[in-house]
């Protein structure tokens, strides 16, 4: 082979070999657009907890592959991992996961965490191996929530309330204890 054809070759190849690199990751969310609270709690769950989550039905892949090279912001993998109820989900969210250690409170909020947590139960663990006796997570039921509404009225009287030191709206112990350090320190 001559010199051009060889260093053409080797051209040729590099190009597709960067043409299928680039193709992977460009999955995209495979939740129907038909079905918007959902579609939209995919969007979200991609936008917000794909650094650490992964869905394959929200195109994320954040947690860890291996479990013996996991760090410790690796999330659940929600493929194989059920979560069910929804309620379950939006506890996670308000409070930052079960541990409340890494993930962050209110990551979404309001609405916004109702259509999360409506998506995360209802298309996790579809993808969890078979286990005898264990119930399959479509087999669980994805439950309900509570009217959004209600949940954003709590939260913002609560929020506003630790802002600001001489508000008596809210009664909550954290705005208690603020306001006892705060007559301390007088």
């Amino acid at each position: 082979m001559s010199r051009p054809f060889r260093v053409l070759c080797a051209l040729g190849a590099t190009v597709v070999i960067a043409l299928a690199g680039a193709a992977c990751g460009t999955q995209r969310i495979s939740v129907p657009t038909s079905d918007t609270a959902l579609h939209h709690g995919a969007e979200l769950f991609q936008q917000r907890c794909a650094g650490c989550h992964s869905l394959s039905y929200a195109a994320t892949f954040g947690s860890a592959a291996n479990v013996s090279t996991a760090q410790f912001n690796n999330g659940p993998n929600f493929n194989v991992r059920c979560e069910r109820p929804a309620i379950r989900v939006l506890y996670a969210i308000e409070n930052g996961g079960f541990s409340g250690a890494i993930m962050p409170q209110n990551i979404v909020v309001g609405k916004d965490a109702h259509d999360v947590a409506e998506f995360v139960a209802t298309y996790s663990g579809r993808q969890a191996p078979k286990i005898p006796g264990v119930v399959i997570c479509s087999k669980r039921s994805v439950g309900t929530l509570p009217s959004p509404s209600a949940d954003t009225t709590t939260s913002t009287s609560t929020t506003s309330t630790t802002a600001s030191a001489g508000s008596s709206g809210s009664k909550s112990s954290s705005g208690k204890q603020h306001h006892s350090s705060k007559k301390n320190h007088s």
